[in-house]
């Protein structure tokens, strides 16, 4: 019984990961209001743009802690993001399902290693989906604050895209012109 839910789990939890786009009109707000406070504190000339490029990822799902829910799915992930985002990723994710078919949720950090369009450092991506009876809905976005080296000030959200089994992002960012 303890297998057999693990795999509905691990399954939403790849629905929710790595089928669906995320909602790019709220997560747009949500970067356009980031970069204001950011410009309204550091009076710094902040650009606006966007990245585009394809991204492979491997899930492996973790045993549950001996104290934790068995209902609770903990994966690993592995990703290597390639073209405006030459970078890797190491993340974990929680994974939950209800009783009902098709309905289920995930949250998952990452730890995103490389370079944006030329620029070197590392930021951190939080990831919140959901799975209403089939329709999912997710959120990914810049962790505050989370940007180092070249990319201290990242703010943004990105969209994830699967056609024909490829992955694919998009990625609207806000940070500081380059001096």
């Amino acid at each position: 019984m303890q297998l057999t839910k693990a795999c509905m789990i691990f399954g939403i939890c790849l629905c929710l990961c790595l089928g669906v786009s995320s909602s790019g009109q709220a997560q747009n707000q949500a970067a356009g209001s980031g970069a204001a406070k950011l410009s309204a504190v550091a009076k710094e000339k902040f650009l606006t743009s966007h990245a585009n490029g394809t991204f492979e990822v491997k899930v492996a799902p973790q045993a549950p802690d001996a104290e934790g829910d068995a209902g609770v799915g903990r994966m690993f992930l592995d990703k290597q993001f390639r073209g405006d985002l030459e970078a890797i990723s190491k993340g974990q994710m929680l994974a939950a399902m209800s009783s009902v078919p098709g309905s289920g949720g995930y949250v998952a950090m990452e730890r995103v290693t490389g370079t944006l369009k030329g620029r070197s450092g590392s930021f951190v991506l939080q990831h919140s989906g959901t799975m209403t009876r089939g329709a999912p809905q997710m959120t990914v976005s810049v962790v505050p604050d989370s940007g180092t080296e070249q990319l201290i000030g990242l703010a943004g959200v990105m969209t994830i895209k699967i056609a024909d089994g490829k992955h694919s992002y998009g990625f609207d960012y806000t940070l500081a012109e380059a001096p």
